[in-house]
C-alpha cells in the first residue's frame, strides 16, 4: 500500500474535521449519516430510503433479459407487407443517413419465414415458434413499440439495467432494493440467474450497484452445484467454528467503522452475516427436486440442469420467499445469419423452445399462486433487429442486424394490463408511428409499479443527485400499459 494513503486512512473522523474545517466536515458527516441508517431486523448497514414513495401495484419484479435481442418481426410484431416484399431490394429512403452495425451496400428485405397467429381478447399476432404463449396471451401487455439509443449489445444492455451504455451506474435491481429494502433476511434482495452458457454481453455490471453501497449489488447464483460459490464453510469449519470467527471478525469491523466511518465496512458485516444466515436457507431454496413432477414437466425443468426452465422455476421460489428482484439473462439471441450457429432457421427456433414453456409456465404458475398481482414480470432484449436480411460476407443464412429504432417487449403482473397490445410500427417494422416507450419510460415504468418516483430517487454522488433515468428528468409512466386501478 501506499504509505501516504495508509497514512490518510490512520486520520479519525474528529481529526479530519477539525483540521479541516467546519463546513467541509458537516457536509462529509452528512452524507455519511444520509448512508447509514438501521435495516430491519437486523444491525446498522448502508440502507436506503427503505419506504415507497406511495402505494405499491408490485411487490417484486422478474427480468427474462434475452442476451443478444431477439427478432420482434419473427415473434410478435408480424408485417404482411414485409412479406410480400421478401428478397426485394430495400427502399433508399430507409438507407439514407443511416448507419449499420454489419449490414453493406443495399440489403435485401426480409420477411418472417414463420406463420403468424392472433391470440387473447387483443389478438395479439403470435408466431407458430411460441405456441405456448398462446396460453398467456390474455395475462399480458405486449409493447411493440420500444426504442433505445445505443445499438451495440453491452452499451445498450447497460443502458437498459444501469441507466448509462458505459459501466459504473448503479443496475436497476439496486435502486430497487436501495429504495425499498428486503423482505427477507436469509436471502438477498437482488438475484441474478444465468444461462444460455455464458455472462450476457454487458458483464457484471448490469447487476453491480456502482455508486451505491456494495449491499445492493445483484448476487450471482447458479443452478447447478453449489448455489452461491464460497458460502459454504471450507474443510475443516463446522458451524459453530464459523459462528464464532464472524463474532470476531464483527468485533474488528466495529473498531474499523468507528475509527474510520467507512460504510463499505458496515456492508461487509452485513454481507457476512446474510452468507451464514444463506447457509440454512439456500440451499433448500435452490433444490427444485421439492417440486412435484407435474410442475416440474410444467416448466420444462430438471433437477441437476443449467438451464432456463430451471432459472424461471426458480424465480417463481425466489419471489414467494420475499425477493425483491430476480434478473435472468440467457445468452444466444444474436440471430445475425452468419451461420447455422446464429442463424433464423436452424439456431432461433432452438432458442424460442428453450424459452416459451417456461416463461408461459412462470406467468400461469405465478396467477395460480395469487403472486402475479404483486409480481411484475417484463420479457424483451436490448434492442430491435433490422426487416432486411444481413448477408454479411454473403452469407446465405438468413438474420438480421442491430436495430435501435423499434423493438418488442411484454410484461405481465404488478398493475400492468392484461390482454393489451400497445404500440404500432411502420408497415416494414422499421420505425415507431405510434406509443413510443423510450429505455428512460421503461425504467421510469417499473419504478412506479414499485411505488417510487424515478424523479425522486436518488443517491448523492459526485455532487449530483444520482438517478436510474438518468440527470435530465426524462422518463414518463406509461398508463396506457398500467391496469385502470393504478
Amino acid at each position: 500500500m501506499n504509505p501516504n494513503l495508509f497514512q490518510h486512512r490512520a486520520i479519525s473522523r474528529r481529526q479530519f474535521f477539525r483540521h479541516s474545517g467546519f463546513s467541509l466536515g458537516a457536509m462529509a458527516l452528512g452524507s455519511l449519516l444520509g448512508r447509514v441508517a438501521p435495516i430491519r431486523g437486523s444491525a446498522s448497514v448502508a440502507e436506503g430510503p427503505g419506504l415507497p414513495h406511495f402505494a405499491p401495484r408490485a411487490k417484486s419484479v422478474i427480468y427474462l433479459h434475452m442476451s443478444g435481442a431477439p427478432p420482434s418481426l419473427d415473434l410478435f410484431d408480424w408485417k404482411p407487407k414485409l412479406a410480400e416484399l421478401h428478397l426485394q431490394p430495400c427502399p433508399e429512403s430507409l438507407l439514407e443517413g443511416k448507419r449499420f452495425a454489419f449490414i453493406k451496400g443495399v440489403p435485401r428485405l426480409l420477411g418472417s419465414p414463420y406463420r403468424f397467429e392472433q391470440h387473447g381478447q387483443a389478438g395479439a399476432w403470435v408466431s407458430e415458434v411460441l405456441p405456448h404463449f398462446a396460453a398467456i396471451a390474455d395475462d399480458v401487455t405486449i409493447v411493440k413499440s420500444m426504442s433505445t439509443n445505443q445499438f451495440n449489445h453491452a452499451p445498450a444492455e447497460l443502458f437498459i439495467y444501469t441507466g448509462a451504455p458505459n459501466p459504473g451506474n448503479a443496475s436497476m435491481g439496486s435502486w430497487v432494493t436501495y429504495g425499498l429494502g428486503n423482505e427477507n433476511r436469509d436471502v438477498p434482495g437482488f438475484v441474478v440467474l444465468l444461462s444460455g452458457g455464458t455472462d450476457p454481453t454487458g458483464g457484471k455490471s448490469l447487476w453491480g450497484s456502482g455508486f451505491l453501497p456494495s449491499v445492493y449489488q445483484g448476487v450471482q447464483c447458479r443452478s447447478v452445484g453449489e448455489p452461491i460459490l464460497y458460502a459454504d464453510n471450507p474443510p475443516g469449519m463446522d458451524r459453530g467454528s464459523r459462528r464464532r470467527t464472524l463474532d470476531a471478525l464483527e468485533k474488528l469491523n466495529a473498531i474499523e467503522a468507528r475509527d474510520y466511518g467507512d460504510p463499505e465496512t458496515l456492508t461487509r458485516m452485513q454481507q457476512y452475516e446474510l452468507a451464514f444466515r444463506m447457509q440454512i436457507a439456500v440451499p433448500e431454496l435452490f433444490d427444485i427436486s421439492r417440486e412435484s413432477p407435474a410442475m416440474l414437466a410444467c416448466y420444462g425443468a430438471e433437477p441437476g440442469a443449467a438451464s432456463f426452465a430451471n432459472n424461471c422455476l426458480l424465480a417463481r421460489r425466489l419471489v414467494e420467499r420475499g425477493v425483491r428482484f430476480v434478473q435472468l439473462y440467457d445468452w444466444g439471441w444474436d440471430i445475425h445469419g452468419t451461420g447455422a450457429h446464429d442463424d433464423l432457421l436452424v439456431h432461433f427456433p432452438r432458442k424460442c423452445r428453450e424459452i416459451d414453456r417456461a416463461a408461459a409456465a412462470l406467468v400461469q404458475d405465478l396467477k395460480q399462486r395469487g403472486l402475479l398481482d404483486e409480481t411484475l414480470v417484463i420479457w424483451g432484449g436490448e434492442f430491435g433487429r433490422t426487416p432486411m436480411n444481413e448477408a454479411r460476407g454473403g452469407s446465405i443464412f438468413l438474420g438480421r442486424d442491430h436495430h435501435p429504432n423499434c423493438f418488442t417487449i411484454w410484461m405481465a403482473g404488478g398493475g400492468v394490463r392484461g390482454g393489451c397490445v400497445y404500440g404500432e410500427t411502420d408497415e416494414l417494422g422499421y420505425d415507431i408511428v405510434e406509443g413510443e416507450v423510450s429505455v428512460r419510460d421503461l425504467q421510469t415504468t417499473v419504478l412506479h409499479l414499485l411505488g417510487l418516483d424515478a424523479h425522486r430517487l436518488s443517491f448523492r454522488y459526485q455532487g449530483l443527485d444520482q438517478k436510474l433515468i438518468g440527470p435530465t428528468g426524462e422518463g414518463r409512466v406509461i398508463k396506457g400499459i398500467l391496469a385502470h386501478s393504478v
